[in-house]
């Protein structure tokens, strides 16, 4: 809710976000939308571009 990201359009980021916060650091997340996973991850995660 948070990050402002609402509806069907971004349930599947959301779970996939969830799944990578999850994980034992350090995480490395390869996508291509790398605004709307920075607002679900911030830090957290490392993000990279395909």
């Amino acid at each position: 809710m948070d990050a402002g990201l609402h509806g069907h359009k971004y349930a599947i980021d959301v779970a996939v976000a969830e799944a990578a916060l999850r994980q034992h650091r350090p995480v490395v997340m390869l996508t291509s939308d790398i605004d709307g996973m920075v607002k679900l991850c911030g830090d957290r995660v490392r993000l990279v571009t395909v």
